[in-house]
């Protein structure tokens, strides 16, 4: 079976400090790299590592970001046939990361605004696919996707992150909803209250592992025992590998531990460094 992405591609700067600076201030950074990110794009290439065969729409600048993105997903052998190039820059994203591998990232959407909904019509779903989407792109491409799995037999993955207002019926055919502790407050959702929302629920504590519930039950699960080194990509690696393992015939269960174990490597490496390859731009590799 397939996973098919819906999402966006950025240029990633990610930058190492010592302190995350306070309003107004201005802080040092010890290394600055660029990398290939973006929630789609992240999950794309973590559904591939984990087995998936996994194609991708979703939209780039005509730039060098742009080129060397797609460049970076037909290399991971990532059906590239549904990103169109446009106008706008290709999206970027500004991270900044402590020692103790926390970060804060801004994003800035770029042509991952311009993602169309009709483009979702031409996804060739089958039954059993899996359609996996996240909150960078716009609602309309969103609610599209979730109506084009519907329609086509096809598992609908929801990573609500950012959170943003879908449909109702968007909502109600996520199977799994995947959220962190800070989007599921944000939208009013938890394990005990999903039953009516959506059909399955996935919800990322961090360090203290997952929760889920669906039609069986509902359960946790500790976090994979891993070496903090770069958080960053974590959650993208959970979903990406989660998606593979639905699109594979597990259970939710068995996909929550497949997307724990995925992320637990990914965090023991480089964040997203570990997703996808980076260039030096500045700074020490250090």
């Amino acid at each position: 079976m397939t996973v098919h992405v819906v999402g966006s591609i950025n240029l990633d700067t990610i930058v190492r400090v010592a302190v995350f600076p306070a309003p107004g201030e201005t802080v040092l950074g010890s290394a600055a790299r660029r990398v290939i990110g973006g929630k789609g794009a992240n999950q794309a290439l973590a559904a591939t590592a984990a087995g998936a065969r996994t194609t991708f729409t979703g939209a780039v600048g005509d730039d060098e970001a742009g080129r060397d993105a797609l460049a970076q997903l037909r290399g991971a052998g990532i059906d590239i046939g549904g990103v169109r190039t446009t106008d706008a820059a290709t999206g970027i994203a500004l991270i900044a990361v402590d020692p103790s591998g926390e970060n804060t990232i801004i994003v800035a959407s770029g042509a991952n605004a311009l993602v169309d909904p009709s483009w979702c019509d031409r996804l060739a779903l089958e039954a059993g696919d899996v359609v996996l989407v996240q909150g960078e792109v716009p609602v309309a491409a969103i609610d599209a996707a979730a109506a084009a799995a519907a329609l086509g037999g096809a598992r609908f993955v929801l990573n609500l992150a950012p959170p943003v207002e879908v449909s109702a019926t968007t909502l109600a055919v996520c199977d799994p909803l995947v959220v962190n502790e800070h989007e599921a407050s944000a939208l009013g959702i938890a394990v005990d209250s999903a039953g009516g929302r959506v059909r399955s629920l996935v919800i990322t504590l961090g360090a203290a592992g997952s929760a889920y519930a669906d039609a069986q039950g509902k359960g946790t699960l500790p976090a994979a025992p891993a070496e903090v080194v770069d958080t960053i990509g974590a959650g993208d690696a959970f979903t990406g590998a989660l998606a593979a393992a639905l699109a594979g015939g597990a259970g939710l269960p068995a996909a929550v531990e497949a997307g724990a174990a995925y992320a637990a490597e990914i965090i023991g490496a480089v964040g997203a460094n570990a997703l996808a390859g980076s260039a030096l731009i500045s700074g020490s590799a250090s």
